[in-house]
C-alpha cells in the first residue's frame, strides 16, 4: 500500500490476515509495476534514494561488510538487481508468492551476485546464512506487531560481525495505524516503528527519509538497525 488514501479499519489480526494478503499477492502479475501496487513509476527515485542511504552507510564507523544480503519480500528481485547486487558479492532473496521467486532469474538475469532463493512468509522464515545487510522493504507491514519483533530478533541471530539490518517503510502521519483490507497491511506512525524496533533489541545507525516521491504517497523512512549494545557492568568498588 503506497497512497495514504482511501484506507478502511476494522480488520481481524489472526491467521486471516495472512491467508488474504496471499490470496491478493498471489492474484498480482509478477512485474515492478505489480509488485509496486501500481506504482512502478517510482521505482527510478525509490533506488536512487537506496543507493545514496547505503553510500552514507558505508561512510559511518559501523559500515558493514559486503559479503552477503538478503532482500525481504523481494519479489521479482526489483531491489536485488538495480540496488543490492551493485553492493554486495552474494544476495540471497525470500518472497512468500512463489510466482515472484520463479521470476526473478529471468528478471534479474543469472548473474552470479544471486545466492538462495526462498519462499516463505516472514512470518515463518527462518534465516540460516550470516548477513552483512539485511534489507526489507515495504513488507513489514504485512507483519504483526508481534510477528515482527519476533522476526527482527531472528534477523539479529542472522547478522554477520557489524552487519546490520535495514528497513525502508511507509509511515503514517497522524499518529494512527491505517489498515489497508484489500492487501492485509499495516501502514504504522513512525513513533510506533521506533518503539517496535526498539522492543526487538535494535537501534539506528542512520535514519533518513526518502526524497522526490509524489504527493499524496506515504512518507517513507529508512533505518540502518544494530543489535543495542549490553549495558556495561558497574566497576566493583575497590577495597582497602
Amino acid at each position: 500500500m503506497m497512497s495514504s488514501e482511501g484506507v478502511e479499519t476494522g480488520m481481524v489480526f489472526g491467521n486471516e490476515f495472512y491467508d488474504k494478503a496471499k490470496q491478493y499477492w498471489s492474484n498480482i502479475q509478477p512485474t515492478v509495476d505489480g509488485v509496486l501496487g501500481g506504482f512502478g513509476y517510482i521505482s527510478q527515485s525509490d533506488i536512487h534514494g537506496s543507493e545514496k542511504f547505503l553510500s552514507d552507510l558505508f561512510k559511518t564507523d559501523s559500515a558493514p561488510g559486503r559479503g552477503r544480503a538478503l532482500d525481504c519480500g523481494a519479489g521479482i528481485g526489483r531491489v536485488t538487481k538495480h540496488l543490492l547486487a551493485n553492493f554486495f558479492a552474494k544476495v540471497d532473496l525470500v518472497d512468500q508468492n512463489k510466482d515472484f521467486v520463479n521470476k526473478v532469474t529471468e528478471y534479474v538475469g543469472e548473474i552470479p551476485q544471486v545466492g538462495n532463493l526462498y519462499v516463505a512468509g516472514l512470518q515463518e522464515f527462518e534465516p540460516t546464512e550470516k548477513y552483512d545487510v539485511i534489507w526489507c522493504q515495504w513488507v513489514l507491514g504485512h507483519l504483526t506487531d508481534d510477528h515482527l519483533i519476533q522476526f527482527l530478533k531472528k534477523c539479529q541471530n542472522a547478522l554477520a560481525e557489524r552487519g546490520v539490518i535495514v528497513i525502508k517503510e511507509n509511515h503514517t502521519s497522524s499518529g494512527e495505524v491505517d489498515v489497508d483490507e484489500v492487501d492485509s497491511s499495516l501502514t504504522r506512525p513512525l513513533d510506533l516503528i521506533k518503539k517496535i524496533v526498539a522492543d526487538a533489541g535494535l537501534e539506528p545507525i542512520i535514519s533518513k527519509h526518502q526524497k522526490d516521491f509524489p504527493k499524496g504517497l506515504y512518507p517513507v523512512v529508512m533505518m540502518a538497525l544494530k543489535p543495542k549494545a549490553p549495558p556495561s557492568e558497574p566497576l566493583e568498588s575497590s577495597r582497602s
